[in-house]
């Protein structure tokens, strides 16, 4: 059940995001400024910028992956400074994602999961993938979507959600 909730979902919303990213850097482009520009664009002054929403949505999604797991996550060093550099983290933490089965998940509900910053405490791997995995991820998502919507780019809920697995 975690695999369902998490992978898939996490796989669709980051291609989904890099795809925005694109729309991104040909609206920059159409208006004669460098796509950069809305990699350090915020919503609010004491909020992140759109690259490290971006950095953040990545880790949540590699992260939560490997600690439900017990596998190893890759590492990224956060130094991206180009708009192709995020792209490609994106792409690097989707093809990572893309090494799950739902079989590695296997006991994942009950699995405690601990993090530094939580000063001991723990949730269940349940408990952790929907009261903070899933929200975390698509909270630094949206925001980086409203980033972009926010500085002009032609962007809707259509492009956030991408294609949907319509039944005839």
């Amino acid at each position: 059940m975690v695999y369902e909730l998490l992978i898939p979902q996490y796989i669709r919303v980051l291609k989904n995001l890099n795809s925005i990213m694109g729309k991104a850097a040909g609206y920059a482009d159409s208006k004669k400024f460098e796509v950069e520009v809305l990699a350090q664009s915020r919503l609010a002054p004491d909020q992140f910028a759109f690259y490290r929403q971006v950095q953040i949505a990545c880790d949540t999604a590699k992260l939560s992956a490997a600690r439900l797991t017990g596998k190893d996550a890759p590492v990224h060093d956060d130094k991206e400074t180009s708009w192709a550099q995020l792209k490609k983290r994106i792409e690097d933490v989707i093809s990572y994602l893309e090494t799950f089965k739902a079989k590695d998940f296997e006991g994942a509900e009950t699995r405690k999961i601990t993090q530094p910053r939580w000063e001991g405490k723990w949730l269940t791997g349940y408990d952790y993938t929907v009261q903070h995995a899933i929200p975390n991820f698509y909270f630094h998502v949206t925001t980086a979507y409203s980033i972009l919507r926010h500085n002009g780019v032609d962007v809707g809920k259509k492009d956030y959600l991408g294609e949907l697995p319509y039944k005839n």
